[in-house]
């Protein structure tokens, strides 16, 4: 499990355009989101936390990992 904080995630808008940046890195990736705690936890085989965390920045969002033992 990979987990992003993402402050600048504010509605379903944004929700949805995260879920769609993780999706165009690894389409079978379990992604949810927290909006009340700006979280956003990926579940990947095929992706790796850099990856994830470029493909969230080019959607135009600042995400900052967190341990997986934060989740």
């Amino acid at each position: 499990m990979i987990a992003f904080e993402v402050k600048d995630m504010t509605c379903g808008h944004c929700v949805a355009t995260i879920t769609k940046a993780v999706k165009a890195v690894d389409g079978n990736a379990t992604v949810r989101a927290d909006l009340a705690a700006h979280l956003v936890t990926i579940d990947t085989r095929a992706a790796d936390a850099a990856k994830l965390k470029a493909a969230i920045s080019e959607a135009g969002y600042t995400p900052v990992a967190l341990p997986a033992t934060a989740v």
